[in-house]
């Protein structure tokens, strides 16, 4: 940690002489000395996050702290005016209500046992083949990540797999890593899936069909791509002897004591066993079922996505009498402290004039050329989302890409979409870019994180050595793809 802490502050000390130096040097000294200040504040955040020094809750709370100090203390903002500011204009409830609705109904929805049920209902259809066990698993983790926010599912999925593995006797972190990766993909296809695409719908007005319109075909053939790359990374961990394997599909015989039957008896007692509560399950399902309905019906409605997802929270917690304390207890908080502490941080950044700067930087650099700027967006997203959590990240760009979107140049393109391109591009870039390291993407940090409680540490390095060239390719495939549906086969 004393290693980390000194690296840290090493480089935030280098980016702060460049920050204040390099303006002078090249002329520019009305620079405002906020500016400087929250521009520092910027890539600290993302350097101390990058090397986990301090936990994520409390770092974005100190950043607000400083951020909102040096706003009203260089005038930027005045005294009396800064607290309507940060809850009228910078903090963004309507995320923070939509996070907080699925948290709740999820955590009920665990009390069920249900994940427990399909890990071990996926292991008995696989028959011991490991490799269609990873595909199983990592289908329903992509899936269940399109409707529960992938760091909800790899947090339900991941205890699952390491009793799977251990009954299994397998290796448990290609299972843990596989499952990481695809659900960043899957969460990609809609508006609750991945953190980031809360973020972009929420400040673009998009609504959940559209989002799954646009990024659903993409999502899908970059999937079953990402299931050949996992089979091709895990080739090795995944080949098993084949008598080993003709044991394992063997069915139960009477006076079969060896060692893999009593394993299979143990699976089959458990998949039958693991609901603890039927009728729970039952009244979950609907409200679940019910709130996603809503969502794809907003266009209709036109209610925000956090009044529904609230409602279905509140509804369950009623039928189901649920221990309210208890379901409370469950409520990830830490992460809502993050996001509210990282919306003051970007909301006075884009108020004192940093992010229009940074647009600026942008548009010399495409020349304001449309395509130029689509796969820019795509590309400085994806990689510095590897590097750096792809929340912090998104929150940063999505002022920059509004900033964008009212380019002159860009806007007569963008002017003919419903929904600006650039959009889809920031949720391809930062939702296949969180899988590009051990510290890109919230599912992979808490997967790691999981994994570590158990037993099994991932290393930087290992994640790097599968998760880069995986985030590279799928992001490839992705940016090959997402134009011929946004500009092609989709009507706009």
């Amino acid at each position: 940690m004393q290693k980390k802490v000194l690296i840290g502050l090493v480089l935030i000390v280098v980016f702060a002489v460049l920050i204040f130096s390099i303006p002078q040097l090249i002329g520019k000294k009305n620079i405002a000395p906020v500016l400087s200040i929250s521009a520092l504040v910027l890539i600290s955040i993302y350097i101390i996050l990058s090397l986990e020094i301090i936990h994520r809750g409390s770092l974005a709370l100190l950043g607000a702290t400083i951020i909102v100090s040096a706003a009203v203390g260089f005038g930027a903002l005045q005294p009396e005016e800064s607290l309507d500011f940060i809850i009228e204009e910078a903090i963004d409830f309507n995320t923070i209500g939509l996070l907080l609705g699925m948290m709740v109904i999820v955590a009920i929805l665990g009390e069920t046992g249900v994940f427990y049920w399909v890990g071990i209902k996926a292991t008995n259809l696989s028959k011991g083949n490991l490799w269609k066990l990873m595909v199983l698993l990592s289908t329903f983790t992509a899936v269940a990540s399109m409707f529960i926010d992938n760091v909800t599912t790899i947090l339900l999925m991941v205890p699952v797999t390491l009793s799977i593995v251990r009954i299994l006797k397998v290796p448990p972190i290609p299972f843990i890593l596989s499952q990481a990766l695809v659900s960043n993909i899957g969460g990609s296809a809609t508006l609750i899936g991945d953190p980031p695409n809360i973020l972009i719908g929420s400040a673009a007005n998009i609504d959940f069909n559209s989002f799954l319109i646009y990024m659903g075909p993409t999502v899908a053939i970059v999937f079953v791509a990402s299931l050949l790359l996992l089979k091709f990374f895990f080739r090795k961990d995944l080949q098993i002897k084949e008598e080993e394997q003709h044991k394992q599909q063997r069915p139960l015989e009477n006076g079969n004591n060896d060692n893999n039957s009593l394993t299979n008896e143990l699976i089959q007692y458990k998949e039958g066993s693991l609901i603890k509560d039927k009728n729970l399950l039952m009244k979950c399902m609907i409200v679940l079922v019910g709130v996603i309905a809503l969502f794809s019906l907003q266009n209709l409605h036109h209610l925000e996505v956090s009044v529904i997802a609230l409602g279905g929270a509140a509804v369950l917690l009623v039928i189901t009498r649920a221990h309210f304390e208890k379901i409370l207890h469950e409520v990830d908080w830490s992460t809502l402290i993050f996001f509210t502490g990282l919306f003051i941080i970007v909301g006075i950044a884009q108020h004192v004039g940093l992010i229009g700067i940074l647009s600026s930087v942008a548009i010399n650099l495409t020349g304001g050329n449309f395509w130029n700027t689509y796969i820019m967006v795509i590309w400085l997203s994806g990689i510095a989302s590897a590097f750096v959590d792809n929340i912090p990240f998104t929150a940063t760009m999505i002022p920059l890409v509004e900033a964008l979107n009212a380019d002159p140049k860009i806007a007569q393109i963008v002017d003919e979409f419903e929904i600006s391109p650039l959009w889809w591009a920031l949720a391809l870039g930062a939702d296949f870019g969180g899988n590009g390291t051990l510290i890109g993407s919230s599912a992979g940090v808490v997967a790691a994180g999981l994994s570590e409680r158990f037993g099994y540490r991932i290393t930087f390095i290992r994640w790097l050595k599968i998760g880069f060239p995986f985030m590279l390719i799928t992001l490839g495939i992705g940016t090959v793809i997402l134009p011929l549906f946004t500009f092609i086969i989709i009507p706009h």
